[in-house]
């Protein structure tokens, strides 16, 4: 979040920390909206209250649904797309606090205690920021995301190119029935080969990585209001119950409850 919204002209942001902790921002993105890629010199922690953000960093992809955020370490090179109109906050750690937070980039769960901590910190002005409270807010915030779990939102992005080429087609068609073999046959590989190559450059199987994408994939259809039947289709799946099962596995409640949480702003929060 280095650029303001197209409202506001787009352009980088100020990002002087005032020798505060923790320091924020809060912007608006239009559906469809792409900042582009850039890199900070502190902790970024993305926080969306509203919509569903896509971040895109060269350790992987996230979606970022309303009960989430990203920890993104000092200097993580990433790009941010608004796959619906969205409310975004960034937060922005000292470097030296930030090595105190988790060693990998992640998502994690907002607890209505840290929502309100990056409301506060996002809402300071120039004249509050000199107060002492502003620095306790920040602090309290440390403190409570070393306490926060990471969530299954992750997507590892491949660093061998053609593992990556791979990957890039099959995000653009999440539902495609196309089997290990044939995708090992167009590209010249055996299917051993693949499987070999694939799990080195991720970390994780293709199965269970393309898995993994459908499911991060339906999120967006779903905060977007389209019925589940149609976005276990969408996604890839043969019934409503096949996609329930495995949203749930993956994500601890089924689709119905995780879109009622979603709207809510918490887990465990339903209205």
């Amino acid at each position: 979040m280095a650029y303001a919204s197209p409202e506001r002209g787009g352009q980088p942001l100020n990002l002087d920390g005032q020798g505060l902790p923790v320091t924020g921002v809060v912007e608006r993105y239009p559906a469809g909206h792409q900042v582009p890629v850039h890199s900070h010199p502190h902790g970024h922690l993305i926080y969306a209250t509203e919509g569903l953000l896509l971040v895109q960093a060269s350790s992987g992809q996230w979606l970022v649904p309303p009960t989430t955020a990203v920890w993104l370490r000092p200097h993580v090179q990433h790009s941010l797309t608004a796959t619906t109109a969205v409310s975004a906050c960034g937060l922005f750690v000292r470097e030296k606090l930030a090595a105190q937070l988790p060693e990998r980039d992640c998502v994690l769960h907002v607890t209505p205690l840290v929502r309100e901590l990056i409301a506060a910190l996002v809402g300071l002005d120039a004249a509050a920021a000199a107060q002492r409270r502003s620095r306790l807010l920040g602090e309290l915030l440390l403190e409570e995301l070393k306490a926060l779990a990471a969530l299954p939102l992750h997507l590892p992005w491949p660093e061998d190119a053609l593992m990556r080429e791979i990957c890039e087609a099959l995000v653009q068609e999440p539902a495609r029935a196309v089997n290990a073999d044939a995708i090992a046959s167009r590209h010249a590989l055996t299917t051993k080969t693949l499987h070999r190559r694939f799990l080195k450059s991720t970390g994780m199987n293709l199965g269970k990585w393309r898995q993994q994408m459908r499911l991060m994939a339906s999120i967006q259809w779903l905060l977007q209001g389209m019925a589940i039947t149609r976005v276990a289709l969408e996604s890839g799946y043969e019934s409503h119950s096949a996609y329930t099962v495995a949203f749930k596995k993956n994500f601890g409640c089924p689709p119905s409850e995780f879109v009622l949480i979603s709207q809510g702003g918490a887990f465990g929060e339903q209205s």
